[in-house]
């Protein structure tokens, strides 16, 4: 059914940016630009403005400039949050029960584990786009890999695309590509070459630069989709970062995960007397630094300082992004939003993603167009700091990300934002902004998410009387106020969900790095939050395998 247009008075006056003072707009006012900005894979503290030693003065400044949250969810995975972000639902209804990689015979041919950004659920760019907004993306989809399931078909006027969830940095090899670069990239629904100097993030920063500009010509809001694939792996940075983090690293995991946390305190973004997460145990897959040689050491080091030269060129793309909006005159009217995908990614891609003919893992190479590594679990540690675990999992640092959200001018407002929100709080965030109502089709799933237009202006988070639940690959949360309810199989990681979880229970107002398990003290509560989540993992189509 078509959207209904909410008066533009009325959505500005509604926001209370504190108790004296309400912003009102004028009848005619424009409706604001939409800038979405989604890393992939960027851990908790990897940005200055959340501890991190990378140099992020782009975003830094965005943080100062706007809201820093501390609370901010997404799912435990790339496709799932993306699934969540495009519909304003639970991913098990949007058709990413799994991830299509994932996908377990059991769950094949089950509503809600298509794979794919299903048809019953609503996509935020084709409700932008029928409220009048120019809807424009670039980077990684992963929603889809069929003609009919690409962004061109879910509302994008203009995409540029990796179909899949991950991919060379560099332009792949046309000659025995290795499978990280067997990949497909498209435009506007059709197959594209890449350019021989191509390098993601700055590549896609010149097509949305160039989408942008095009879309001014028709007067019409944009809704800006910036969904870089930096700093996923494989690790590669463009030749002048690469040597810029040279020595930062040496010291070791321990000891800058640390002086994260210290400075993380110094920002007031953890209490003084927080207890961060316990690194995992030692053993001989995941050994600690000391265990280490000096070779390994110094190949370890190497990782990192270019994982920091591909969030510092990150961070460089962004401002250019930022500069573009200020030099065209769009700045003061933009929604900005920023966020990763997920926590840290602490995997192991060998298994599935074996090196090619011509790939070049040799320290001399590490880094550049040919390389293939990732930084494993102890520099996911690092990234996530101060939480537990990382992406794949539904600890804190698994679904606990960075966030940065600045509002048009008329409506701004700086600080550290505490309450909680969650990445399908957006899609309704941005149609009340926009003063679009939410949809009422009955043959599609309703937008769940709440929207935070209230937060922003300082009232408060939407679930702070409410829940928050999820589940992928058997590891499951339920989240009551403060109250965490966490449900981990014992082997963490892709899979299917036949192992029964392992159930804990936390208090994240203390305790967001889960050392204290409180199941033994109060298993009332755990009984009782258990039944709660049960009764989500129905009403979502949670598919268990047969015991």
């Amino acid at each position: 059914m078509p959207l209904l247009r909410l008066p533009q008075t009325l959505l500005m006056t509604a926001l209370v940016l504190n108790s004296s003072l309400v912003l009102a707009a004028s009848a005619d006012s424009a409706q604001p630009n939409i800038l979405l900005i989604v890393a992939d894979d960027l851990g908790y503290s990897d940005l200055g403005s959340y501890g991190g030693e990378i140099s992020t003065p782009s975003l830094d400044q965005l943080a100062r400039d706007g809201l820093q949250f501390t609370n901010m969810y997404a799912a435990p995975t790339c496709s799932i949050t993306r699934s969540m972000l495009m519909s304003g639902t639970d991913n098990h209804l949007a058709g990413l029960g799994t991830m299509a990689e994932a996908l377990q015979p059991f769950q094949r041919g089950k509503p809600g584990y298509e794979g794919y950004l299903n048809q019953r659920s609503y996509s935020i760019a084709e409700l932008l786009k029928q409220g009048g907004y120019s809807t424009l993306m670039v980077g990684k989809w992963h929603l889809g890999l069929e003609a009919d399931q690409g962004p061109d078909q879910r509302g994008f006027e203009q995409s540029f695309t990796l179909l899949e969830g991950g991919a060379s940095h560099f332009k792949p090899s046309s000659v025995d590509p290795a499978k990280i670069e067997q990949v497909h990239y498209w435009e506007n629904g059709k197959d594209v070459e890449l350019p021989e100097n191509f390098y993601s993030s700055d590549f896609y920063t010149d097509k949305l630069i160039s989408y942008l500009e095009n879309s001014r010509q028709d007067g019409r809001p944009f809704f800006a989709y910036a969904a870089f694939t930096s700093p996923h792996w494989p690790l590669q940075a463009p030749q002048q970062y690469l040597d810029k983090y040279h020595g930062r690293f040496d010291q070791g995991y321990d000891s800058v995960r640390l002086a994260r946390i210290e400075r993380m305190k110094s920002l007031g973004l953890m209490a003084n007397d927080a207890q961060p997460a316990r690194p995992l145990p030692v053993n001989p897959k995941i050994p600690g630094w000391e265990q280490l040689s000096a070779e390994q050491q110094s190949v370890e080091a190497r990782k990192m300082e270019i994982y920091a030269a591909m969030v510092d060129n990150l961070d460089h793309n962004i401002g250019r992004l930022i500069d573009y909006l200020h030099q065209s005159g769009q700045y003061d009217n933009t929604l900005i939003v920023f966020m990763s995908d997920n926590g840290a990614a602490g995997e192991s891609h060998v298994q599935f993603y074996p090196p090619g003919v011509h790939t070049d893992n040799s320290y001399a190479n590490l880094g550049r167009k040919g390389s293939q590594i990732d930084y494993g679990p102890r520099w996911a540690e690092v990234s996530a700091a101060p939480f537990h675990l990382f992406k794949g999992t539904t600890a804190e640092g698994g679904i606990s990300v960075p966030a940065i959200v600045q509002l048009p001018k008329a409506l701004r407002r700086q600080g550290v934002e505490r309450g909680v929100a969650r990445v399908d709080d957006l899609a309704p965030t941005f149609l009340e902004l926009a003063g679009i109502a939410l949809p009422t089709d009955t043959g599609k799933h309703p937008i769940t998410g709440k929207s935070i237009l209230p937060m922003l202006a300082g009232k408060g988070s939407p679930h702070s009387n409410d829940s928050l639940a999820g589940e992928l690959f058997g590891n499951t949360y339920y989240r009551e106020g403060n109250l965490k309810l966490l449900g981990m199989r014992p082997q963490t990681g892709f899979g299917d969900n036949a192992q029964a979880p392992q159930w804990q229970l936390f208090d994240m107002s203390q305790d967001r790095g889960e050392t204290t398990d409180l199941a033994g003290a109060r298993p009332e509560t755990v009984q009782r939050l258990k039944s709660a989540w049960m009764k989500y993992a129905e009403q979502v189509g949670v598919v268990f395998a047969a015991h």
